[in-house]
């Protein structure tokens, strides 16, 4: 690895001494700062359009692109192809092809890398940006700066699929004040919301203040339910003319009842695509057992120093803290109370007069395709016991809440300067910090009195050992009562350190530019509980593992003329695996997976953009290879009759294909835009597993996965969008979408992709052709419409003397309701190998919505 990086530090700097040898240095020229707002000739047509999208994807990055159009300037320098510009492709991604769960190339999240007021905002444990923790918030998050794919930004080397500035601070924020209204029958019926910004006052002073009120007491899916507050507190000083302080504080605390996934079985059943097994009746109302709660409030300190005309320095430090958690039911030496478990399916019955019976309780009993709550009430009441000194109704269900506690510190600085009148430079360098508290807690005892903190499958495996069912031997046997940790607890301690420098040099037909970045992972894991099983190997901090990577970027773009423009980037670089991908069971010790190594990706991108005043194009051509990646993947293992941990490394995958994007004016009024995906996401090796029981550090097998050539699962790999938009000159706009999906595949289980999940089984028989093929899902199409009217106020109506409009949003996705859209699933990790058959533990989905709409008002003076 040292010696890797060496040789791309050194061709790096290789590359920089080229372009450094071409330049005469220049005494650099006084320029006017560049002017934050969005360009003048953005129409309030497509702001309107753009607020209407904002206000769907609520808790979602939706990027707001400016539209520019390029003089041909003959035989002069040629303008340089920016990335704000207005991209028809990235708006059809982010928001048209959300039904389906779009990934852009495929990629997973954490290859699309969120800043805001100069300082990361991705989860260093899984590389995810928590959108959620400003959501509702899309008042003051609408300045964004975005590069797409490999294009150089100008706040970060970037990530392979797109990095994105949010600009929340105060004195960026336009100066009026707006309160909104929202309805809708999506997740979320009801908005409110509230927005104040002074701009900045001649003492140098900017404040802005939001707050948004989101609330479904049943949202579209039944049993599921939304209840959000988001608060935004910013103020910016002008310190003089060369210094600006900003300080924003924001925080969205919010619970949710959450839909669950089922079988197709189930749906066929009770003849809808809606049914959520998270819910039953109680006391005359729907009570959900699987409940979110998220309330992790942030802090960002921002201070922007212009050095000089040519160079400025950014410098941001946040803090965040606070908890996230999911509830479900637990239960100890008792049945499994899921209304569906597999047992309780007809499916599962061998006689046919049973399963009928079983069918009809599944359509006529709610107590059947439902949490039956009074059952399990009725269970733990009625069940008296004396245990280590307490006595009392002793429940064997609770709900229980799994539970990250969340500290996070950054500190990010962005040097930026010219060298010369061609030549753009920046440097940067960053340390993150992340500590997670991982626990188990008693949500409700469900009638009882107390729950005993014990082990099942180690005490069923280890019935003679009175330590084995122990998960924590220093409080053995502890009553656990409501707000009590049980089960499990360990932190996770994670941190970052990164360096990095870009070029970029502008030459009258061609642009270069060349980064590179050098970084230092570590994590490891401190055990709160000493777990019976692994006296040894579970309680104190685990040995520390380090990771030194490296990221090379570099691309040329041709600039044929003002209009037409070729470009061609190349990346290389690394990544150190997540935190959950090496240890093998963090809740019960410290082993890691063997052979922990980096992930490795190279990545190129080409293609060709036209900027003309009525003709915007862009198409793309990409491939990249992921190298070394791994996972690991726990279960209930039939054949063990106990949880497993499944380690798989040697994952390899290759993603390619074509994107294009374009939009062309018909008339001054009309436009219409095109969005085209056309990939090929696969496997392109045999992964590498090893099983080992939850309770034993033994490794049980390893098995070569006969994974390559499947698809990539969970995203379409073929997307098209093609929409209609009007734009009155009366302030009103219409615009009309159709998007088409096709090529999207379940995810696969690896564990039927396995010598041992066909060994009883004719070979290509139809039984061993069910086992192994890759379920694709139908062709889905939608139709999206979108209306808004911009009013303004007459003169005596006006709030303050200032200008006043009431703004009118309307949209409706989804316009022919269709409801067999397949938006998430999988394939069930649990296979029966004494059987081999592969529709005992059938795939799980959850379906998109049919129909939906939202309509808002919103004042604005």
């Amino acid at each position: 690895m040292i010696k890797k990086l060496f040789l791309v530090a050194g061709l790096c700097m290789a590359s920089f001494t080229i372009v450094f040898s071409q330049i005469k240095p220049q005494t650099p020229k006084t320029t006017v700062a560049k002017d934050s707002t969005k360009q003048k000739n953005d129409s309030i047509q497509t702001k309107l359009l753009d607020d209407a999208k904002d206000q769907v994807m609520a808790n979602n990055a939706v990027v707001s692109l400016d539209d520019n159009d390029f003089a041909d300037n003959g035989n002069q320098n040629v303008s340089s192809l920016l990335t704000a510009g207005r991209d028809a492709f990235f708006s059809a991604a982010s928001f048209n092809f959300n039904p389906t769960r779009f990934r852009i190339r495929g990629y997973d999240g954490e290859l699309f890398a969120t800043f805001m007021n100069g300082v990361p905002m991705d989860n260093l444990d899984n590389g995810f940006t928590p959108f959620g923790l400003w959501g509702g918030l899309n008042d003051v998050m609408r300045n964004r700066d975005l590069s797409i794919g490999l294009r150089p930004a100008t706040f970060t080397i970037g990530d392979i699929g797109s990095s994105t500035m949010i600009d929340a601070r105060a004195s960026k924020q336009r100066k009026q004040t707006e309160i909104g209204y929202a309805y809708s029958n999506r997740a979320t019926q009801h908005r409110m919301d509230i927005t104040h910004s002074t701009g900045l006052s001649k003492k140098g002073w900017a404040f802005s203040f939001s707050g948004t009120r989101r609330y479904a007491a049943e949202g579209y899916t039944p049993g599921t339910y939304f209840d959000s507050w988001s608060w935004f507190v910013g103020i910016d000083k002008k310190l003089n003319d060369k210094q600006l302080l900003s300080l924003v504080v924001f925080g969205t605390p919010t619970e949710s009842g959450r839909q669950g996934t089922a079988m197709q079985e189930i749906f066929d059943l009770l003849g809808t695509n809606y049914y959520n097994p998270n819910w039953g009746w109680q006391n005359g109302k729907k009570r959900n057992a699987n409940v979110a709660r998220t309330n992790q409030p942030v802090a960002i300190l921002t201070h922007d120093y212009r050095i000089n005309n040519a160079t400025n320095l950014m410098t941001a430090a946040s803090f965040s803290f606070g908890e996230r958690s999911s509830s479900g039911l637990d239960w100890y030496n008792a049945f499994n109370p899921s209304p569906i478990y597999y047992r309780n399916l007809p499916s599962f019955q061998q006689d046919p007069r049973l399963a009928q019976m079983a069918a009809n309780d599944w359509k006529n009993n709610p107590n059947a395709s439902q949490i039956d709550w009074h059952r399990l009430y009725d269970f733990n009441r009625n069940n008296n016991e004396t245990f280590n000194g307490v006595s009392g109704k002793r429940s064997r269900f609770i709900l229980g809440e799994f539970v990250t506690n969340t500290t996070r510190f950054n500190i990010n600085s962005v040097l930026n300067t010219r060298a010369g009148e061609r030549t753009e430079l920046t440097f940067g360098a960053s340390y993150q910090f992340q500590k997670n508290k991982n626990f188990k807690r008693v949500n409700d005892l469900l009638g009882g009195d107390y729950f005993v903190d014990l082990a099942q499958f180690a005490e069923r495996q280890f019935p003679n050992s009175p330590l084995a069912n122990q998960p924590n031997v220093n409080t053995p046997n502890r009553i656990v009562r409501v707000g009590d940790d049980y089960n499990y607890n360990y932190d996770i301690t994670i941190s970052r350190a990164a360096a990095w420098g870009q070029a970029v040099v502008k030459f009258n037909n061609m642009d270069y530019f060349v980064a590179l970045e050098i970084s230092n992972t570590s994590f490891f894991r401190t055990g709160n509980y000493k777990n019976g099983l692994f006296l040894n190997n579970s309680f104190g901090e685990s040995p520390k593992q380090n990771f030194s990577n490296y990221n090379l970027k570099t691309g040329f773009t041709f600039k044929l003329d003002g209009r037409n423009y070729l470009y061609a980037n190349v990346g290389m670089l690394t990544k150190a695996p997540f935190f959950d991908n090496v240890y093998v069971s963090p809740r019960t010790r410290n082993t890691t997976q063997n052979n922990v190594t980096n992930e490795e990706i190279r990545t190129l991108e080409g293609g060709y953009v036209l900027n003309a005043p009525k003709l915007k194009i862009r198409a793309t051509g990409y491939y990249t290879e992921f190298r070394n990646q791994m996972n690991v993947l726990s279960f209930f293992h039939d054949q063990y009759q106990n949880l497993v941990n499944y380690g798989l490394t040697n994952i390899n995958k290759a993603h390619m294909g074509l994107e294009f994007g374009a939009e062309f004016k018909l008339t001054s009024a009309l436009s219409i835009n095109a969005a085209a995906n056309i990939g090929k996401y696969i496997y392109t090796s045999r992964m590498r597993s090893s099983t080992t029981l939850d309770n034993t550090s033994e490794i049980l097998r390893e098995d070569s996965i006969y994974s390559k050539d499947y698809r990539v699962g969970g995203t379409p790999q073929v997307a098209y969008n093609i929409g209609l938009f009007y734009r009155s000159p009366k302030f009103w706009f219409v615009s009309v979408n159709f998007n088409y999906f096709d090529q999207n595949y379940l995810e696969i289980n690896p564990i039927r992709r396995t010598q041992q999940a066909v060994s009883n089984v004719a070979y290509q028989s139809a039984e061993w052709n069910k086992i192994l093929n890759q379920q694709r899902f139908a062709a889905q199409s939608t139709l999206d419409v979108f209306a808004g009217y911009s009013w303004k106020l007459p003169k005596r109506w006006e709030i303050n003397n200032r200008n006043t409009f009431l703004v009118f949003n309307f949209s409706i996705n989804n316009v022919l309701n269709n409801q067999n859209i397949i938006q998430g699933g999988f394939e069930q990790l649990r296979y029966d190998f004494r059987t081999n058959d592969a529709d005992r533990f059938p795939a799980r989905f959850s379906y998109a919505f049919g129909i939906n709409y939202q309509a808002s008002v919103n004042l604005r003076f």
